[in-house]
């Protein structure tokens, strides 16, 4: 970025306006896992979230045209294969996860994504690892071990599935970053949807459940609060810049924490929220440095998610 666009995107921020629409998105993303949580397990894991993609291509229905017209190097293909490879193996676990741990170990284990990418992009593109970023790498890992606490408490499959989650979703982002050079993001965004969708369709039929109206309607719902969620998100980076918003993130976890008690009865778990703040701090730093850098690798938090 040019000294002069720099200057124009100054005067253009708009900081309220981004922690407005940041804190919409995270009640978005807190919405949608709230609905998995009602969601239950009767629904196999792959099959509700092959559900919540293919519900969701409705929304791709105005870009139709244009995806029919488009024409792609061989290479491009390649990478949105692998990027709706690992983001479908990402939204399974996602899913299974939910269904089994509280909504607050979710939401917080969920920031680890954004230190996965930070790695990732010192080891496959090229970004160089300061000691201060490698630092807050650090501190975000015990950030985990204090929500995990092994030893003190039992690390079930639904925590294992979490790590593994934002892996896979850390993943998904770094070839996001990669692919975004080739083609616009509209088509990034829809080209996920229909690879996951296809990904998703022979994990689902293996264990396909037939599934109630209201089950359709659950997910048809969590859909439309994804779709809405990175649509907000958006108009969140548009206003402001990304140090600015990643803190408002902490209160996904804020949010999470009262509605796993007061709805679901999970009661609140001091360590988990204590961890969510260690990782949110270290996310915010990285990110702040790579405002004063001009850099831009680190996601949000909700730009991994589904």
């Amino acid at each position: 970025m040019s000294a002069q666009q720099a200057s124009r995107a100054e005067s253009t921020a708009r900081p309220g306006w981004g922690i407005f629409w940041m804190v919409v998105t995270g009640l978005l993303f807190v919405g949608v896992t709230a609905l998995v949580k009602v969601l239950g397990t009767r629904v196999p894991a792959p099959q509700a979230a092959f559900l919540r993609y293919a519900m969701g291509l409705v929304f791709l229905i105005p870009m139709l045209g244009s995806l029919w017209r488009l024409r792609l190097e061989r290479g491009t293909w390649g990478f949105f294969a692998a990027r709706g490879l690992v983001h479908t193996v990402g939204v399974a676990l996602w899913f299974y996860a939910m269904a089994r741990i509280p909504i607050a170990d979710v939401t917080a284990m969920n920031y680890l994504a954004p230190i996965y990418v930070t790695l990732g992009a010192g080891l496959f593109l090229g970004e160089r690892l300061a000691l201060r970023r490698v630092l807050a790498v650090g501190v975000a890992l015990i950030g985990a071990l204090i929500i995990l606490r092994p030893g003190f408490r039992e690390v079930g499959p639904g925590h294992l599935a979490m790590i593994f989650t934002a892996i896979f979703f850390g993943a998904s982002y770094l070839i996001a970053k990669v692919v975004s050079g080739r083609s616009s993001p509209g088509v990034v965004v829809a080209m996920l949807s229909i690879t996951v969708t296809i990904g998703l369709a022979p994990l689902a039929a293996a264990v396909w459940v037939t599934p109630t109206p209201w089950e359709l309607a659950i997910l048809f719902a969590v859909a439309t609060l994804a779709t809405a969620g990175h649509y907000t998100m958006t108009l969140a980076f548009r206003a402001a810049p990304l140090a600015v918003t990643q803190p408002v993130t902490f209160l996904q976890l804020v949010w999470a924490v009262l509605l796993g008690a007061l709805v679901f009865g999970e009661g609140v778990d001091v360590f988990v929220v204590l961890g969510g703040m260690v990782i949110v701090g270290a996310v915010s730093f990285i990110s702040w440095r790579e405002a004063v850098l001009k850099r831009r690798i680190t996601p949000t938090v909700s730009a991994t998610k589904v």
